[in-house]
């Protein structure tokens, strides 16, 4: 009587998938059959309405030459220092209320040339200062 058998006869061993998709398929309909998508929002607020066009009062320009020159309002004036375009600038704004600088420079002005002109904006007294381009075409 051989018991042991042969090493050929083993059943081999395998798990079965079938129940476990089952069982998470059962749980993935419980879970979108009891999930909420409502959105709670946690403060009401109203947003503010502004209008469509703001009166603006009419901006001081200063543009700024390749070569480094300065023209405020279409006249050249002669700069070499922040200081001097500062109280150019400051003659120019005087008497308006909030003055808007509009700095006109061209594309190959050095940045320090620039960097001039916004340093005596602040040194003028003006706060608001924007500055021009071209639309790409």
């Amino acid at each position: 009587m051989n018991f042991r058998g042969q090493r050929g006869d083993r059943d081999e061993l395998d798990i079965n998938l079938i129940p476990l998709i089952d069982v998470l398929l059962v749980i993935l309909i419980f879970l979108a059959a009891t999930t909420s998508f409502a959105r709670y929002t946690q403060l009401e607020i109203a947003l503010p309405e502004a209008a469509i066009e703001q009166d603006t009062p009419p901006a001081l320009e200063i543009a700024v030459s390749r070569d480094g020159r300065y023209a405020v309002n279409g006249t050249v004036i002669d700069a070499a220092t922040p200081a001097d375009i500062a109280h150019r600038l400051a003659l120019a704004a005087a008497g308006k209320d909030e003055t808007l600088l509009l700095i006109n420079a061209d594309a190959q002005a050095s940045h320090q040339s620039v960097v001039n002109v916004m340093e005596a904006a602040r040194m003028a007294g003006i706060s608001r200062v924007n500055f021009a381009a071209q639309n790409a075409r």
